[in-house]
């Protein structure tokens, strides 16, 4: 185990965090492998190719108080490192007026898109500037930098996450870790609704995403991007 190298991924069950295990996996990277479904995991460890061996899935809800802890605790246990942390994880409900978003999805945007990646990161700094070496990458979302109506607290947790990773970048770059940002459009995953005004073909895919996520991971800490942002080829005429 110790001779491997480790990546945990969050939100691993499908679309994007499915899409960058996978990719990780092609690397040769043992995997940590966290969501909430069983059979998501199940069919993801399937479509990696790993063994149950040098393949871990851990079954935990992200927003509980304890879950970051003991996530990295748990993968930190049974790998003995890890390498490359992927905070993918994240959840905003269907575009509400703020007045009328409920407490409850409130905090868990809060909970699901800031606080557990904060505390993940905060985790994998100890274990990586202890070891020398490492890579944190957040997945963010356009909407960080738009700010849309209808869906304030999501952007707020996404652009917090956006200035999180510039300090961490400035902070752990000169220990050997890297930390860096993706900062994609639309992804034509199964959390967007069909809507005719939407040409999927044009969206980013969740592999593009994956792609973005592996040159971080490749690429020399002196020369590591703080972010990543990826656009939709959207249709000009259409855009108008």
């Amino acid at each position: 185990m110790d001779e491997q190298r480790v990546a945990l991924v969050t939100g691993a069950g499908r679309g994007i965090g499915r899409a960058i295990a996978i990719a990780l996996a092609r690397e040769g990277f043992s995997l940590g492998l966290a969501a909430r479904t069983p059979e998501q995991l199940e069919e993801t460890r399937r479509l990696t190719g790993l063994t149950p061996e040098r393949s871990l899935i851990v079954l935990i809800d992200l927003a509980e108080d304890q879950g970051p802890e003991a996530l990295f605790t748990t993968a930190l246990d049974h790998f003995k490192r890890v390498d490359v942390l992927i905070n993918n994880a994240g959840w905003g409900p269907a575009r509400t007026a703020l007045h009328k978003t409920s407490a409850a999805d409130q905090d868990r945007m809060l909970a699901l898109n800031l606080r557990a990646p904060i505390a993940l990161t905060r985790l994998a700094a100890a274990a990586m500037l202890a070891q020398g070496s490492g890579a944190v990458i957040n997945v963010a979302s356009a909407a960080g930098r738009a700010s849309p109506p209808l869906e304030a607290i999501y952007a707020a947790t996404k652009a917090g996450l956006i200035a999180f990773t510039r300090a961490c970048f400035a902070e752990l770059r000169h220990g050997g870790v890297k930390v860096a940002v993706v900062i994609p459009g639309l992804v034509d995953t199964a959390l967007i609704p069909v809507n005719k005004r939407l040409e999927r073909a044009r969206m980013i895919t969740p592999e593009q995403v994956a792609a973005a996520v592996i040159q971080i991971v490749n690429s020399p800490a002196a020369v590591c991007p703080v972010e990543v942002t990826l656009e939709p080829q959207l249709d000009p005429e259409r855009a108008r």
